[in-house]
């Protein structure tokens, strides 16, 4: 996306936002859940006089192009107001009835009677249902069973539909019938004799039905496509509805999770709120994260699905597909947990029907199970993934590739204007050129000596730093761009380098270094002179970071450094560290901390490696004995280091919830499954499809906060979320492979698989996964800071 598709991405956006403002202000006065309850146990289970004020208000018109007589919006404007559905608890078949049925129609071949219909429905006279479902499970390419005999005359249906929207009340129903090219869609008008509409009552108090068609009628007119049209129709409609569906479960699951904070904050139990509960505490943060998980992943799904939604070809209905699926099973995972852990929370109170909470988790019910449910569209998710990488497996080779890569990858090249297909053609020909063979896939940290020369090489070619300024020699990515570059860079199987500098130093440097500082420091990072390490952690002090003791004592023109460093990672490939250092012990402890570079060469500085549980030297401990450094490294102020140690924290909380690690170990899970013929097994699929759709939402989350860091923002206390998902994910991840590996599982090194050109290292990534969770501040302290700081409930 360059810089003026983005621009025009948040118009719409914008625009989104206002259209689901507005539908909230709508639904606030359409009677909530008194009106619910008055409907539940009724027929049709809805008011015809409020759809018609949705007309008005141009809710159906929404998706309907402007020349089929629609507002001929966009997804992010129907999913904003299907958002605030889920919020207020609308009775009305929205998703049945204002979408799918909606969709499929305006996506048929031209006629008066569509054209007709769509007239009617968008302006509210009519109310129209998709029938096309018969067994519970059904697949989406499922044969059909309603036969369909044709005379000159008329046409005869015979056959029944399950689970259909709107049920009593309908003035008539899209009906599929016949398979393959006789695949047909009728429109079936509810006065139709032979025609049977039997309610099916749904958890939450609304009612589908169960259409059946004895010898029914219709003339040949009302035969509105044939064939191929006819498959592609329906699976637009199915899939524009189950992104809507994903919209509406977020709203609710929002609702649901507000309520419940609420709840949390003022229920009083033995004397204080029962949210300051630290393990309620802990479920709210996970109940969060699963929150902002579904934003973010919709948020994506509605991007890509919206550019594929308009001429559907093989790869946009794919595409539309896959984004459906991804949507759904994480918003119907929120929501169910959301809604489960709020009744939960509710106590005896939210068992009732009189507690409004109970609604909400019965709505998510009812939507998560309709029209495929969450391991459904893992499972569609992962077989259209694998039907994807099968084509781009077996393209040709471009002859020229490496040429025209070369020619690309200059250093002034103009990234933002660069197609994200280009983009990534340009850095795989340089990775494929130049990174060395042997240094591929590594299961274990580089040390400086290995992995210098590739440094340098990136160095040359001015992408050493990818997030950096370019007035600071970086490249200046924007957070799509710099996703991309990380994922080629893990579908390569580069290695991490010693990149403290890059990564943690060179962010602090240029938003609270001086001039004098970025300029003494910033080129010896790029230039590879400096390699640095991070002396944070001390005995007694991790996590716990305000209580450091290494303390700096003016003396002159230098600071006299006297104390102790622990878990350094590769001090002793470094020449430098950044040091918190207690600098005045009569204020409180945050207080008196100041942010000192020093370097590793002066004397008094000693360097001790650690083994770590994997038996490498990762970490090291660092003493310092009366270390002499200069005042003018002192980067920020006097007992202003805990402001830049918070803002580290959150760029080293960015790179730990880098998508890369978990990517990679993926990407072994897979080799390694592939290899024993495990792709093909329901239960590994099934898990494995999982864990794929958490990386898709990794690599949103991610997104999210790189977009603020590129943005020049702080980065906010809610960056928490990613590192403890992304570590969590990559444990998840390493656990599983060394499950799959059965006895190689424990295994040190690469082991060969069933396939001896497939090896893996299996027992690496759980190894290396184990950290992940400690560094940075540990899971459990970034819950805390987040039920504090973010959810602000009570200490």
């Amino acid at each position: 996306m360059n810089s003026h598709q983005d621009g025009a991405a948040s118009d719409v956006q914008a625009e989104a936002a206002n259209f689901g403002e507005s539908a909230r202000s709508l639904l606030a006065g359409l009677g909530g859940h008194v009106r619910l309850r008055g409907l539940r146990g009724r027929q049709p289970g809805f008011d015809r006089a409020v759809w018609r004020t949705l007309a008005e208000a141009g809710w159906w018109s929404v998706l309907v192009p402007e020349d089929q007589g629609g507002l001929g919006l966009g997804l992010p404007h129907a999913a904003a107001v299907c958002e605030e559905v889920g919020r207020a608890l609308l009775p009305e078949p929205v998703i049945g009835a204002g979408v799918q049925a909606i969709v499929s129609l305006c996506a048929l071949p031209v006629s008066g009677l569509r054209d007709a219909v769509i007239a009617r429905l968008i302006g509210g006279a009519d109310m129209v249902g998709l029938a096309w479902q018969e067994q519970a499970g059904q697949t989406d390419d499922a044969a059909t069973a309603t036969t369909c005999v044709r005379t000159a005359d008329h046409h005869t249906l015979n056959g029944a539909k399950a689970w259909v929207v709107p049920g009593a009340g309908a003035d008539g129903w899209l009906v599929t019938s016949g398979v393959g090219s006789d695949q047909a869609l009728h429109w079936v008008p509810a006065a139709t004799p032979g025609l049977t509409c039997e309610p099916l009552p749904r958890v939450d108090g609304s009612t589908m039905c169960r259409l059946v068609l004895r010898d029914v009628r219709v003339p040949p007119s009302h035969c509105l496509a044939r064939g191929v049209a006819v498959q592609s129709a329906v699976s637009q409609g199915r899939d524009v509805a189950r992104l809507m569906q994903a919209a509406e479960l977020l709203g609710v699951a929002r609702h649901a999770f507000d309520t419940t904070l609420d709840y949390l904050k003022t229920r009083q139990q033995f004397g204080r709120p029962i949210g300051a509960n630290q393990a309620l505490q802990h479920r709210m943060v996970d109940a969060l994260l699963q929150l902002e998980l579904a934003a973010v992943g919709l948020k994506e799904a509605l991007q890509v699905a919206w550019s594929a939604a308009g001429a559907m070809s093989c790869d946009d209905a794919r595409a539309l597909a896959m984004a459906a699926s991804r949507a759904k099973a994480r918003c119907a995972h929120a929501a169910l947990h959301i809604g489960r852990l709020a009744v939960q929370f509710h106590g005896a109170m939210g068992y009732t029907d009189d507690c409004e909470i109970g609604l909400y988790l019965k709505r998510a019910m009812q939507l998560s199970g309709w029209l495929g449910n969450a391991a459904y569209h893992r499972r569609r998710y992962l077989q259209d993934l694998q039907a994807m990488r099968g084509v781009r497996s077996g393209a040709s080779p471009d002859a020229t590739a490496a040429t025209q890569a070369q020619q690309a990858a200059a250093r002034d090249a103009d990234w933002a204007a660069m197609s994200d297909a280009d983009f990534r053609h340009t850095v795989r020909g340089f990775f494929q050129q130049h990174y060395p063979p042997a240094l591929r896939n590594l299961s274990r940290r580089v040390h400086w000596q290995e992995i210098k020369d590739w440094y340098l090489t990136l160095s040359r070619q001015g992408w050493l730093a990818p997030a950096w300024p370019r007035e600071h020699g970086g490249m200046a990515l924007a957070p799509d761009k710099l996703i991309a570059f990380i994922e080629e860079q893990e579908d390569h199987g580069i290695a991490r380098m010693p990149d403290q500098g890059l990564i943690n130093l060179g962010p602090v440097l240029i938003q609270y270094g001086t001039l004098a500082q970025q300029a003494q420091w910033l080129p010896k990072i790029l230039a590879g002179d400096h390699v640095w390490c991070q002396g944070y952690s001390e005995p007694n002090a991790g996590s716990d970071l305000a209580s450091l003791r290494t303390e700096a004592v003016p003396d002159g023109d230098d600071f006299i450094v006297t104390g102790q460093k622990i878990w350094t990672t590769l001090a002793q490939d470094a020449t430098h560290i950044f040091l918190l250092v207690r600098t005045d012990k009569t204020v409180k402890k945050q207080e008196g901390i100041s942010f000192l570079l020093a370097d590793l060469a002066t004397p008094g500085v000693t360097v001790r490696p650690i083994r770590n549980i994997a038996g490498e030297e990762e970490f090291c401990e660092v003493f310092l004995d009366h270390v002499r450094v200069p005042q003018a490294n002192l980067v920020g102020g006097l007992n202003r280091g805990w402001h830049i140690a918070k803002a580290l924290l959150g760029f080293e909380r960015i790179f730990i919830g880098s998508p890369k690690t978990s990517q990679y170990a993926l990407g072994q899970l897979r080799q390694l499954a592939e290899a024993r013929g495990l792709m093909n097994e329901p239960a590994f699929a099934a898990d494995y499809a999982e864990l794929q759709l958490d990386l898709a939402d990794l690599r949103a989350l991610y997104g999210r906060f790189a977009d603020i860091v590129k943005r020049g923002e702080p980065l906010p206390a809610s960056v928490s979320l990613l590192k403890i998902w992304a570590s969590e994910l990559y444990t998840r991840i390493g656990v599983k492979l060394v499950e799959t590996a059965d006895e190689q599982g424990a295994d040190i090194g690469k082991a060969a698989a069933s396939d001896a050109a497939a090896t893996v290292d299996a027992l690496a990534p759980l190894m290396n996964a184990f950290v992940t969770t400690i560094y940075g501040g540990s899971n459990e302290i970034q819950r805390n800071i987040l039920s504090r700081q973010v959810l602000g409930l009570p200490a």
